[in-house]
């Protein structure tokens, strides 16, 4: 939100000095921290479905676990990761299964556009599946 503030405050001061007028408001600047969390094949009739979680000011959405899910978002942003980042195709892997759950996030954080496919096949997805734990929901295998 501090980003934008600064990013919205320079652009007008630009605009202003160079006679361009008025800049949009700051929501076309940039995205609002909106995603689609799509679960599947858990196991739990309560954790399958498709949830949206908004993080822009008061967490909100139909999300079951908005405000615990938007905080670790918050927190993962400030220590400057990425949990929606593939694991790399060279990484070693342990040979773990947690299960058949797959997910899909859809949606804009951090003004990037994410799109991204999480399962359990691997000890390497498990643990960026539990990073990202409560926005994806705790599912055991």
């Amino acid at each position: 939100m501090l980003r934008r503030l600064v990013l919205a405050t320079l652009a007008t001061t630009a605009a202003g000095a160079t006679g361009l007028g008025p800049v949009p408001p700051l929501s076309l600047l940039s995205s609002p921290d909106v995603l689609t969390v799509t679960i599947s094949k858990s196991g739990h009739p309560k954790a399958d479905g498709t949830f949206r979680l908004d993080c822009e000011g008061e967490p909100g959405g139909d999300h079951p676990a908005a405000a615990r899910a938007c905080e670790r978002l918050t927190t993962l942003a400030k220590e400057g990761q990425n949990p929606f980042k593939p694991v790399t195709k060279d990484a070693f892997c342990g040979q773990q299964y947690g299960g058949s759950v797959v997910a899909h996030i859809t949606g804009d954080w951090q003004g990037r556009s994410v799109d991204a496919h999480f399962s359990r096949a691997n000890g390497c997805e498990i643990d960026r599946w539990e990073n990202l734990e409560p926005v994806l929901p705790r599912v055991r295998g």
